[in-house]
């Protein structure tokens, strides 16, 4: 009888909780937040692809080696720091607050970086405008879990990462037009500044009331800390996750941070060739966030981020490695190979965002995304090192970044041995929030005993 009882509360509770979830209710509602969110995600692209774009023009201006661009990167890679603060304080305040504050403050800095005399203060402003980017891109993929039916939730971090690389990929676009008509490349910070015309929109597309509405209402928000991710419910998903971040990020720094450097100060090519290579790789990669929304709902998260990833630095590895002297077109080896790269790792990106963002409570979700920002700004910083300190040693930079692009293949395969899928279960399920409210509710073992025995029979 006792255990009818239980069955009726918690299907009553599951259907209830449904309910009151906003996307559920209908389309109207998730179209406006994943609109909003790519608009968002369009502008973070664009903004922090600039200085990688500009770092030939950037080391120029400020009389800066190749050991000396490395360390100012280095140095910019602590705004994780301030992303980390921004991702706990979405768990704490909402997500929309820490997205629109951001949005404010981003074009703001974004401007003094375009006027900024010194190396010193350019870094300063971009280090700010990183970390509040950041901190909102973390609230904003979370919110695109939390707000999307089951079914829609790849399919909505596809989007997302789409309108990302879009962004990215204008300022390659726009950076031969500036030079060939003489004027300085800190005028690709003009539409960042700018930036500041896309808070009233947004503000109307998100969601007023959301998942974490909810949580915090219930007072699980305020009751949860920081290092709650490595509670042993959480601990081997934080701590893989972590570990995966760290040596992506080193790879992942080194492939990307020196792509148009590596093209241009090196290979000898044109900055519109450099950009049509650029350009090529990154719009042929967009198919990858399709098929990795698909794989990712047909084969599942796990498997899309293992193999793909894999594929992936292979090919980044190759892009380093240069064109072979038996290539009659060298060009075209480099797009070809490029274009591997760009359509592998977007394809294990949406597999990879769409586990991260399903793995937590809405209590510790953005915060783990923090602590993954944390953890790439400390490897980020270290990967900038040793591109400074192995360059000698190794013989060239191209060396060096090759080698440190092959750490990506170990990180996919530990995704693959200790990360749970999460492929077709409710975000509640797949983020074991019932297991979560005992320990955190419900000390007493009969009563965990009993919602323990109510959640299986409703999963089931």
């Amino acid at each position: 009888m006792l255990r009818q009882k239980i069955k009726a509360t918690a299907e009553c509770e599951a259907s209830a909780r449904d309910s009151k979830h906003p996307a559920e209710i209908g389309s109207r509602g998730s179209k406006a937040t994943v609109g909003a969110i790519a608009i968002l995600l369009l502008y973070q692209g664009y903004t922090l692809s600039i200085v990688g774009i500009a770092s030939p023009w950037i080391a120029k201006t400020y009389a800066l080696d190749e050991r000396g661009l490395a360390r100012l990167f280095a140095w910019m890679a602590i705004s994780a720091f301030g992303a980390l603060i921004l991702a706990r304080l979405a768990d704490r305040v909402g997500r929309r607050l820490v997205i629109l504050g951001a949005l404010v403050l981003a074009p703001l800095f974004s401007a003094g970086a375009a006027l900024a005399p010194t190396a010193t203060a350019f870094a300063a402003c971009e280090i700010a405008v990183s970390a509040l980017l950041g901190g909102s891109v973390s609230s904003a993929i979370v919110l695109l879990a939390e707000e999307l039916p089951v079914k829609q939730r790849a399919r909505g971090q596809a989007v997302a990462a789409l309108a990302s690389a879009i962004g990215g990929v204008i300022g390659y676009l726009i950076i031969p037009g500036l030079l060939a008509w003489n004027y300085s490349w800190r005028w690709l910070l003009a539409p960042s500044a700018a930036g500041v015309l896309l808070v009233v929109p947004i503000a109307i597309m998100l969601p007023a009331q959301s998942r974490w509405s909810n949580a915090a209402a219930a007072g699980t928000a305020k009751r949860s800390h920081f290092y709650d991710i490595f509670h042993p419910i959480y601990r081997r998903r934080s701590i893989t996750l972590l570990i995966c971040a760290a040596l992506d990020t080193v790879a992942g720094t080194a492939v990307n941070g020196w792509l148009y450097y590596q093209a241009v100060s090196i290979l000898g090519l044109s900055p519109a060739s450099a950009s049509t290579l650029v350009v090529a790789g990154m719009g042929v990669g967009m198919i990858g966030f399709p098929i990795g929304a698909w794989t990712s709902e047909r084969f599942g998260r796990v498997p899309t981020v293992v193999y793909m990833g894999g594929a992936a630095w292979l090919g980044a590895f190759a892009f380093y490695f240069g064109p072979p002297a038996f290539v009659s077109w060298p060009f075209m080896w480099l797009v070809v190979v490029y274009c591997w790269f760009k359509v592998a790792s977007d394809v294990m990106t949406v597999g990879a965002n769409s586990a991260a963002t399903e793995l937590f409570p809405a209590a510790l979700r953005t915060t783990m995304i923090g602590a993954q920002g944390i953890t790439a700004a400390v490897f980020s910083m270290l990967a900038q090192v040793l591109i400074a300190a192995l360059i000698g040693p190794f013989g060239g930079l191209a060396r060096v970044i090759r080698y440190l692009a092959l750490l990506g293949i170990p990180s996919a395969a530990i995704f693959g041995l200790f990360i749970d899928e999460t492929r077709g279960l409710t975000l509640e399920r797949s983020a074991l929030e019932d297991q979560w409210d005992e320990v955190r509710h419900n000390p007493d073992p009969a009563e965990a005993e009993n919602r323990r025995y109510a959640a299986d029979t409703v999963s089931r």
